[in-house]
């Protein structure tokens, strides 16, 4: 055969092998999609969401637990998961709270001397800067026992757990200041703010809420409790927290419900309102 003629035949094997392939790979997906009774519109759902191994996803969530305890990071669009962050619980599989390091962490969320060996994980929230996240830490609150995390994002692992003395419960954290200046973690159910018992009759005088402002040093990546402030709140129950930004940059706002207040099962309207007066008493 003349080289003119051989040159000419190769395009037209490569249209006829793809050909084949796309053929073969057709009948192939008709069989799958046919056995596991699926539909186009699944299998274009699938595939949105596949990533091929190696190539990264464009974005990941760091998602709280719950009462795992734990930070859960995953892929979008992939969904993969990537890493389980212990935090509040201790996770042999992982060796958290097995190794020095990591039981000097744990022993930061002891409350009144006992070891709280559990925790409900919610709203985390990345360090910022001018209002815009920059990723370097991540903070998390526990909702059972009012307690604060820092998760350092270059090695995803926990590196400090603060106790709140002061509140018995909360919800409304963690929130970031525009620059991560403070960390906010307010009260969910009004409490005495002392550790003494007062009945559910003294619920207007001696139970209360609280909202407290965690002084962060970005560059040493830790809490300064010594540098935060606690603020007291009427005893209404707290929910969600955060603070201004642009216009309304140096204010800090929590939304309320039980404003009537009741201490029964009945529960007011949800409010919006701003921190009130420093607290009497101080940090023990």
């Amino acid at each position: 055969m003349k080289l003119k003629q051989w040159v000419k035949l190769i395009p037209l094997s490569v249209v006829a092998s793809s050909l084949c392939l796309c053929a073969y790979a057709s009948s192939d997906l008709e069989a799958i999609m046919k056995a596991r009774n699926l539909s186009e519109k699944d299998i274009l759902a699938a595939a949105k969401t596949y990533q091929p191994s190696g190539r990264r996803d464009e974005y990941m969530v760091f998602s709280s637990g719950g009462q795992s305890g734990q930070v859960i990071v995953y892929g979008v669009p992939s969904m993969r998961i990537y890493k389980y962050i212990a935090v509040f619980t201790p996770e042999p599989w992982q060796g958290y709270g097995y190794d020095q390091e990591s039981k000097k962490v744990l022993a930061g969320g002891k409350i009144r001397g006992r070891d709280i060996t559990w925790g409900d994980s919610h709203h985390p929230a990345f360090t910022e800067r001018n209002g815009e996240y920059t990723g370097d830490y991540l903070f998390i609150n526990d909702k059972a026992n009012p307690r604060l995390a820092v998760i350092d994002l270059k090695s995803f692992e926990t590196v400090q757990i603060v106790t709140n003395p002061i509140i018995k419960s909360e919800h409304g954290g963690a929130f970031v200041t525009p620059n991560s200046e403070y960390v906010i973690e307010a009260s969910q159910y009004a409490a005495p703010l002392d550790d003494n018992y007062a009945p559910i009759e003294a619920y207007e005088s001696r139970y209360r809420g609280a909202v407290t402002m965690w002084k962060f040093d970005m560059k040493k990546g830790r809490i300064n409790e010594k540098e935060s402030v606690t603020l007291e709140l009427p005893p209404y129950m707290q929910d969600l927290s955060d603070a201004g930004k642009g216009v309304s940059d140096g204010w800090a706002f929590i939304n309320s419900f039980n404003t009537d207040p009741r201490s029964t099962l009945l529960v007011g309207a949800v409010i919006s309102f701003l921190m009130v007066r420093k607290l009497k008493i101080g940090w023990r």
